[in-house]
């Protein structure tokens, strides 16, 4: 059978519910999160595990703090963005084979880690903070180098031709040495591959970091398109704050692959950065039974057991436990008068560094669709001690 037939990626017993999907999804108007997926498509992570992603490379995520030149150090912010993008938008579908649907966290769902290398110990809290509209927060930070990064993100999914999801939301990293900030969008993106049950993710557009200390990086994103180009292909420049025509540096390859970094006036090779070949530092979290009933893996671990033995059934009677339990909840918060706690984060009234860097780049806040500008909480952190890190 030919690779390019419909829904040739997907297994005979489950072609029905493949093309019923994507008849479902193109009748569908509205958010597509709240599709619901046939179980086979559906993977066995939750959404809030995807915060990760952004530090299985610790050492070039605190490289910047021993950098003394301010360039060089945005340079390295760059660096080490493009380094998470395989992580973050490749990695499933090479582990598994496709890009799968991961499950909606619930409200107060918890993903708690750490990673320990040669860049010492990096700590992770991720935590569903609103369910409706459906948000994500983190915190993810390094002591000994003085690095912190922070942020949230919702996604909007539509469907024209195949499924497009906009971000929403912000990441900042902050340098304790240099008290400086980067303020890091997020991209847009789409998924390749669905008519053919072989979804793969690729970006659209572009983004920014923009730092405190007056450089600004701009990625813009390209997929393979119908007749040329490369898979997950991209370019990006670093330049001074409004300066974009006299680049610093420049960036190109793949995110997937290989990007090569350049002089930006000499045109000189700088360093060539091989995602295929860079080792990730397998994340450290708390075994299942010694889990807070809100984490992830304990929470979903009935479900997560199901999808792994292809029991379809019994996957869906496990998922509906746990958002039957989460109505609940709602209905007695609601009757109550009060609304959930979050553990770890609170929504800020505003904040300085997104106004302030956001208005260089036209990023700004976007409460109604994210819940709220969601900030890490460290007085909420002291009072838990030693459960923000397992």
């Amino acid at each position: 059978m030919s690779s390019k037939e419909e829904g040739a990626g997907v297994a005979p017993q489950n072609k029905g519910s493949w093309s019923s999907f994507l008849k479902s999804i193109a009748s569908f108007s509205g958010d597509l999160s709240s599709l619901t997926a046939p179980p086979f498509i559906l993977s066995t992570t939750s959404l809030v595990e995807y915060s990760s992603y952004w530090a299985e490379h610790p050492s070039l995520l605190v490289a910047p703090a021993a950098e003394p030149d301010p360039a060089r150090r945005a340079l390295l912010v760059l660096r080490w963005f493009l380094s998470t993008l395989k992580q973050q938008y490749s990695s499933r579908s090479e582990k598994l084979g496709t890009e799968k649907k991961p499950l909606n966290p619930f409200l107060g769902e918890l993903f708690l880690g750490r990673w320990e290398d040669a860049a010492g110990t990096t700590h992770l809290v991720s935590e569903q903070v609103s369910h409706h509209p459906p948000a994500t927060a983190y915190y993810i930070w390094n002591d000994e180098h003085g690095v912190r990064l922070q942020g949230y993100n919702a996604q909007k999914a539509s469907f024209s031709r195949t499924i497009h999801v906009k971000q929403i939301g912000h990441a900042v990293l902050h340098l304790d040495k240099y008290d400086e900030d980067y303020l890091i969008t997020l991209p847009s993106l789409h998924i390749e591959g669905l008519i053919y049950g072989a979804p793969f993710v690729e970006l659209n557009r572009h983004t920014f970091i923009q730092s405190s200390t007056g450089y600004t990086a701009k990625i813009d994103y390209s997929g393979k398109g119908w007749l040329s180009g490369k898979k997950n292909s991209f370019t990006a420049s670093l330049y001074t704050d409004g300066h974009e025509k006299e680049p610093l540096y420049t960036v190109d390859g793949q995110w997937t692959d290989s990007f090569v970094i350049r002089d930006g006036k000499t045109k000189k090779e700088v360093e060539t950065y091989d995602a295929k070949t860079a080792c990730t530092t397998p994340l450290t979290v708390a075994p299942v039974e010694a889990q807070d009933p809100l984490e992830s893996r304990r929470a979903w671990r009935a479900v997560a057991a199901s999808i792994d033995a292809g029991d379809l059934d019994t996957t869906s009677v496990e998922k509906s436990k746990i958002e039957n339990a989460q109505r609940e909840l709602r209905r007695t918060e609601q009757a109550e008068g009060r609304e959930w706690t979050r553990r770890y984060f609170s929504a800020a009234p505003h904040d300085a560094v997104l106004e302030t860097l956001g208005a260089k780049v036209g990023e700004r806040a976007e409460d109604d669709k994210t819940g709220g500008v969601w900030r890490w909480d460290a007085a909420k952190a002291a009072k838990l001690g030693g459960e923000t890190k397992p």
